[in-house]
């Protein structure tokens, strides 16, 4: 009888921890609306979906937001800047194409002299998730030689 009980609580623990596990790590995707004016010849480069770990951080490295030019011209002084507007936390990010000229827990930019045609300015951001069913960031871009609106839009949930 007693070998029985041992068993069937070995059995209920096992499946508690395996049902524990499988909640651990899961997926998350996020719409974006962004507001490129007519004319902007860049792309804003964002995750549709991404994994986050049993404490809220984003797997693989964190978040990649990035520029991609559409056009082959050059443009000068161009800072990308990401911005948490509910429930989001930066690490040190990592840049792409340029340098990291900001970065605190709610604010990364990234910066280039001279941003060439056909080429991709962007920063991977350790992000930790404060509310995985609701946050949100915005992008804000600056630079000159093209008819872009500073405002670029918000990308989340």
């Amino acid at each position: 009888m007693n070998r029985m009980r041992a068993t069937a609580a070995v059995l209920a623990t096992a499946g508690v921890l395996t049902a524990a596990q499988l909640g651990l790590a899961g997926a998350a995707s996020a719409a974006t609306r962004t507001s490129t004016g007519t004319g902007c010849p860049i792309d804003i480069v964002y995750p549709s979906r991404f994994y986050i770990d049993s404490h809220g951080w984003v797997t693989g490295g964190g978040l990649y937001f990035g520029l991609k030019s559409k056009t082959t011209k050059s443009f000068k002084y161009v800072t990308f800047t990401v911005t948490d507007q509910k429930n989001l936390r930066f690490g040190k990010a990592k840049p792409t194409g340029g340098r990291i000229t900001h970065n605190t827990s709610t604010s990364v930019s990234v910066y280039t002299g001279t941003f060439k045609g056909k080429a991709s300015l962007g920063m991977r951001i350790p992000t930790h998730l404060l509310n995985t069913r609701s946050y949100a960031l915005k992008f804000t871009l600056h630079g000159s030689g093209w008819n872009c609106a500073v405002n670029q839009g918000t990308w989340g949930n």
